[in-house]
């Protein structure tokens, strides 16, 4: 696909039911977007996704299905979260290079060891739970395929579900509503970008939201060994919207 999006392109979303594809639904876009139900379009079948792709034609595939939160899911149900995010990512993968369809796939920053801080997309990644290696388990399986885009992403609902936020964690949360109203400006793109709200704690994300939580540390609920600096650089995201 050449880097123009002028055209009116057919777009299929999976997971759009979930709660970021549930916002995205909302966005307003030129683009002729399908989002299939899971039965219309099951990823744990590659006949159900090639019969979709030849059904619609798409230019463009959206993959957000995937199995995210509680994160106590990846640890007690292992076999889901390599199905769902490992083997579901692959056969959309699979169907997008045999009917030369652009993939993008929605990633985390948990693929990041969360040790530093400021990572890049072109960092060393070693995820610190099960849910980033259930995750980075689709990327590997994306980066094969060179006609993709890896968004690797940190966000959360509006409004904030918890009534307590770590202090001691910083992160680049930004509300999906946020995230999503970009996904349309970066489809043109190929490769790794990083997307999310400013560098901060997940206390100040917070606070600075009007929400009225509690101070909690991350370290003090799951030990000494937590990650602690989890944000990302987004100068390749800024750069890519100033234009």
């Amino acid at each position: 696909m050449n880097n123009k999006t002028k055209d009116k392109l057919s777009i299929v979303v999976t997971g759009g039911s979930g709660r970021f594809g549930s916002v995205l639904q909302k966005v307003k876009t030129k683009h002729k977007t399908y989002f299939p139900t899971r039965k219309e379009l099951n990823i744990l079948s590659l006949e159900s996704i090639n019969k979709y792709i030849l059904k619609k034609k798409p230019k463009i595939i959206i993959h957000l299905a995937a199995l995210s939160r509680p994160m106590e899911l990846h640890d007690k149900k292992i076999s889901e979260s390599i199905k769902l995010n490992i083997i579901g990512t692959s056969n959309i993968t699979i169907a997008c290079n045999k009917y030369n369809v652009k993939l993008i796939y929605m990633s985390t920053n948990f693929v990041y060891p969360g040790t530093k801080g400021n990572y890049k997309e072109t960092d060393n990644l070693k995820p610190f739970n099960n849910y980033g290696w259930s995750k980075l388990g689709g990327e590997c399986a994306v980066s094969l395929y060179k006609n993709s885009l890896i968004l690797r992403m940190c966000t959360t609902e509006k409004p904030f579900l918890h009534k307590k936020a770590f202090t001691d964690v910083k992160t680049n949360f930004d509300f999906h509503e946020n995230i999503a109203k970009k996904i349309y400006k970066l489809i043109n793109k190929k490769g790794i970008i990083n997307i999310g709200g400013r560098s901060q704690s997940v206390f100040n994300f917070a606070k600075q939201n009007g929400l009225n939580v509690k101070k909690i540390k991350a370290r003090k609920l799951f030990g000494e060994e937590y990650p602690l600096k989890q944000d990302m650089n987004l100068n390749r995201l800024k750069k890519i919207l100033k234009n």
